[in-house]
C-alpha cells in the first residue's frame, strides 16, 4: 500500500470513531476579500466524494456507498446494492449530466462493483413521473473495466460536448507493478474518451468512439486519450478556454496538477515520472528532477513535506469562470490529507512557483464541484459541502 493510502485509512478510521465531531468542522478563520473563505451550505452526508449540477439550480450529493442526495432535498437514486461496501477507495466515485439532460434525462456514474471489483460506467435515466428522482430500474451498463488491486479505481466522468471523458487509476497496488499506465493496450492510468450513448438499440455496442481519439486506426486502444497517470483523483474542464486540469495522486513524495489544451495524446508520465522526478525510470536516478525524457510534466507540484507537511493526497479543482467573480479566471485546489487549498492563476505560467496555501481547514477534501452557475464547492468527507466564496 501507498503512504498515502495508508495514512487515508488511518483518518478515515479517525472519522468513525468521531463522526458527531467531523460533521461541526469549519474551515479555519482564514479571509478572502474580507469574509471567510467558505461558507457550509450541506450537512449530514456520509462520505461524499463529488458533488455537481444538473444544469440548473440543484447541487447534486454522491455518496461513496452508493447514494446520490440532493443538497437541501432528498435521495435522487439509490445504487447501495450494487456498489462495493468496502475499501477505501472503493465505491460510487462518479457523477455526470449529459448536456442534453434537460431534453434526454441521461446521467452516468462511475462505481466499483461489489460483485466483483470491476469498475463500471452506467447510464441511468431520469424518472417520468419525478424530476427529482432517478429510475433506478432504468440502468444501462456503458463500460466495464477489470481492476487487478482493490485501490486507485480514479472515478471522474466529465463532459466536454457531447463526448465523456473518463479517468482511470494504473490498477492500484504500489508503484503500477504492471506498467499499466504507460500501456496502450490497456484502459488503466488513463484518460478515456467515448460518446456514452447507446449507437445500436439492442445491438451488442453500449458505446461509440469519436473518430478524432489518438489512436484510431493506430496501435492502441481506440478509447484513449491520454496515459501515464496514477491515480487522477479530479478532473476538470476548463469553462473558458477548453484546457483539461486533472491532478494525479503521487507515490511517495510529489501530488501533481496537469493542465493541457485538450489532453490529446498525452503522456503525463507515470510510472516512469512522480509529479516532475525520475521514479521508475531506467537509466534514471530516483528522485532526481527530470531534465531530459520527461513526458508531459505537471504545470505544479508540491512535496507531502512541503508547506508544514501533512500532504499526501491532490483533490483537483476548478477554475473559477463566473462573470464578476473575484477569483475569476483562478484555478482552486487542495490535499485531502492537509487540508488546504491553493488558489494559482489559469494562464501562462501558472503553477511555476506554487504560493503559499490560501487557506488551511481542517477539513478532508474529498473533491471540488461547480455549479450550473459557476460557483464553486468544496466537499469534506466529514460530511459537510461549503461554497468557496469569491468563485
Amino acid at each position: 500500500m501507498t503512504a498515502a493510502f495508508r495514512f487515508r485509512a488511518r483518518l478515515r478510521l479517525s472519522l468513525v470513531a468521531t463522526s458527531m465531531f467531523a460533521l461541526l468542522i469549519t474551515a479555519m478563520p482564514v479571509s478572502a476579500g474580507g469574509t471567510a473563505f467558505l461558507t457550509q451550505v450541506g450537512s449530514g452526508y456520509s462520505l461524499p466524494l463529488y458533488v455537481t449540477n444538473a444544469g440548473d439550480s440543484r447541487l447534486f450529493v454522491v455518496e461513496q456507498r452508493g447514494k446520490i442526495k440532493i443538497n437541501g432535498g432528498g435521495t435522487f437514486l439509490d445504487l447501495s446494492g450494487k456498489v462495493s461496501q468496502s475499501g477505501f477507495e472503493r465505491g460510487l466515485l462518479g457523477l455526470a449530466f449529459h448536456p442534453d439532460y434537460k431534453n434526454n434525462g441521461r446521467l452516468y456514474v462511475n462505481y466499483t462493483r461489489a460483485s466483483d471489483g470491476r469498475t463500471i460506467v452506467a447510464e441511468y435515466r431520469r424518472s417520468a413521473s419525478d424530476a427529482n428522482r432517478a429510475d433506478p430500474a432504468s440502468g444501462r451498463t456503458v463500460l466495464s473495466i477489470a481492476q487487478p488491486y482493490a485501490n486507485h479505481n480514479g472515478g471522474w466522468l466529465g463532459f466536454k460536448g457531447s463526448n465523456m471523458f473518463i479517468a482511470t487509476g494504473d490498477g492500484g497496488d504500489g508503484g503500477d507493478p504492471g506498467n499499466r499506465a504507460q500501456s496502450k493496450s490497456t484502459l488503466l492510468g488513463k484518460i478515456l474518451r467515448i460518446n456514452p450513448l447507446d449507437p445500436d438499440g439492442s445491438g451488442p455496442r453500449t458505446y461509440s468512439i469519436p473518430s478524432k481519439n489518438p489512436f484510431v486506426g493506430r496501435s492502441g486502444l481506440d478509447e484513449i486519450w491520454s496515459r501515464g497517470l496514477r491515480n487522477p483523483w479530479r478532473c476538470s474542464h476548463d469553462r473558458g478556454t477548453g484546457n483539461l486540469w486533472c491532478a494525479d495522486v503521487g507515490q511517495q513524495k510529489y501530488e501533481e496538477i496537469n493542465r493541457s489544451s485538450s489532453g490529446k495524446k498525452v503522456n503525463y508520465g507515470w510510472r516512469l515520472l512522480e509529479g516532475k522526478h525520475y521514479y521508475n525510470y531506467p537509466g534514471r536516478t530516483s528522485g532526481a528532477l527530470c531534465t531530459s525524457g520527461c513526458k508531459t510534466l505537471p504545470i505544479a507540484e508540491y512535496a507531502h513535506s512541503a508547506f508544514g507537511g501533512g500532504n499526501c493526497s491532490v483533490t483537483g479543482g476548478y477554475v473559477s469562470r463566473r462573470s464578476g467573480a473575484s477569483l475569476y479566471g483562478k484555478y482552486v485546489f487542495g490535499d485531502f490529507c492537509s487540508g488546504k487549498i491553493w488558489v494559482i492563476g489559469a494562464g501562462r505560467g501558472a503553477g511555476k512557483a506554487l504560493p503559499q496555501p490560501t487557506v488551511d481547514t481542517t477539513h478532508m477534501i474529498s473533491s471540488f464541484g461547480e455549479g450550473a452557475d459557476g460557483k464553486l464547492y468544496v466537499v469534506n468527507q466529514g460530511g459537510t459541502i461549503h461554497l468557496i466564496n469569491g468563485s
